[in-house]
């Protein structure tokens, strides 16, 4: 099924001409702009449904949506007065996608700073100062008029993960991110996530020591935990800094932590043990030779199975199989790309299709776009599976969800039918309308 996903195949296309050439546009009047009155309801009739979670996949059946939640997954369901009814001819239906941990609203141009608010640098300068401000959350300059949001949306992207960082001057704390679905909502869903930087990529926020980052880290865990007096001189945090961290400790929040080399991942797992802190992985280019530990300590990863060059010395034993020897290890495998992920969130199926042709059994490749990250970022009870009670983020496909080949003909975030366009496909209508 997924013999044509190569990491050298082109990630780019043109989104209509992909989908006329494939033969499956809708035919359906009004799909894209359905009455307001029925706006979040919906029936999608014989589709092949990938739910995502323990059912499976489903063939030849339906899909009921009722006031923006699925209300019953099954065979000739009823469609009550009023509901849109959509007919999928077999095509396979999805819960909308994670795009990964990206800067959508929070970075409109990477290489103009004026639209990029993902990073904190309050200590940069000709004397920086060591900074640590666990309370800086990036989810208050996130912007839902972004252009970076329907171009992601369009491709199955229902909801990412903001990230925030530390520029030099700042500390391997990065800040407060949060859970943002591609909806046009300013608000953020379910809880925040701390993140943090360590090995080579942190040393440098570090005093450039990846040695002295555990110091720090139980420094600052000693702060919040009320054991080094705020007046201290030596003391690292305000006092919503402390107030902030302390909310992150004792398995109450998220943390998650950029890191790849396996000796780094060792420390992590005895330092977020000791310390009683639920961790995530971003990266995990060596979490491979971990995989049992990893599994036994319930800790989520999230990997770029497109990694398999080492990069740097943190990524000597980066393997394209990475993604497949964790999740055969019972590690919770979800995807995030590295690099441009703002403007390529897109690419991120290509990211699951690879570890496809690399070991990784497709209905976990799928759970790594949508329930397993869900289930880390603490909104599994909402979003990534199509499942009675769970929102209706929904997306009915050309053709296989993993193959590039295939596109969406129609995304739905709570049963409305989102507008398939985006100024990417805007201008290309425009150009090709002028070279006719």
């Amino acid at each position: 099924m997924n013999r044509l996903h190569d990491r050298r195949l082109p990630a780019r296309r043109l989104h209509g001409l992909a989908l006329a050439a494939c033969g499956t546009a809708l035919a359906l009047a009004g799909l894209a702009a359905p009455r307001a009155a029925a706006a979040q309801d919906l029936l999608v009739r014989n589709a092949t449904v990938h739910t995502a979670g323990s059912a499976g996949t489903l063939r030849n059946s339906d899909v009921l949506v009722r006031n923006g939640r699925i209300a019953a997954v099954g065979t000739g369901l009823a469609a009550p007065a009023g509901v849109a009814v959509v007919d999928a001819a077999g095509r396979s239906l999805t819960p909308a996608l994670f795009g990964g941990i990206t800067g959508i609203g929070i970075e409109e141009v990477s290489g103009e700073s004026d639209t990029v608010d993902a990073t904190l640098a309050l200590g940069a300068g000709a004397q920086p100062v060591m900074t640590v401000r666990p309370e800086f959350d990036v989810t208050l300059a996130y912007n839902p008029d972004t252009v970076l949001l329907p171009v992601a949306r369009i491709e199955g992207i229902g909801f990412t993960l903001l990230h925030a960082g530390n520029a030099r001057g700042g500390s391997i704390i990065g800040g407060q991110g949060g859970t943002v679905r591609l909806d046009g909502g300013i608000d953020p869903v379910g809880p925040r996530v701390l993140f943090v930087e360590l090995g080579a990529a942190g040393a440098g926020l570090s005093g450039e020591s990846r040695a002295a980052q555990w110091m720090l880290l139980d420094q600052l865990v000693d702060e919040a935990r009320g054991r080094i007096a705020p007046e201290s001189r030596n003391a690292l945090m305000t006092p919503a800094g402390r107030a902030a961290l302390a909310r992150f400790l004792d398995g109450k929040g998220l943390v998650m932590v950029q890191v790849e080399r396996a000796a780094d991942i060792v420390q992590l797992l005895r330092w977020s043990k000791r310390q009683g802190v639920r961790v995530a992985i971003a990266g995990g280019a060596e979490a491979w030779k971990l995989a049992p530990q990893l599994a036994a300590a319930k800790v989520p990863v999230f990997v770029d199975p497109l990694a398999n060059l080492p990069a740097d010395f943190d990524r000597i034993g980066a393997t394209m199989e990475n993604a497949a020897r964790l999740q055969a290890a019972g590690v919770a495998v979800g995807f995030s790309q590295a690099g441009d992920a703002s403007h390529n969130a897109r690419k991120v199926r290509q990211l699951a299709g690879n570890a496809v042709a690399n070991g990784m059994p497709w209905e976990a490749a799928l759970a790594g776009l949508t329930r397993v990250p869900a289930q880390a970022l603490g909104l599994g009870d909402q979003l990534g599976a199509i499942a009675p009670g769970m929102r209706g983020d929904l997306v009915l496909w050309s053709g296989d969800p993993l193959e590039l080949s295939s596109l969406p003909d129609q995304v739905w975030l709570d049963g409305r039918a989102q507008p398939m366009r985006s100024r990417q496909t805007e201008l290309r209508d425009r150009y090709l309308g002028v070279i006719r």
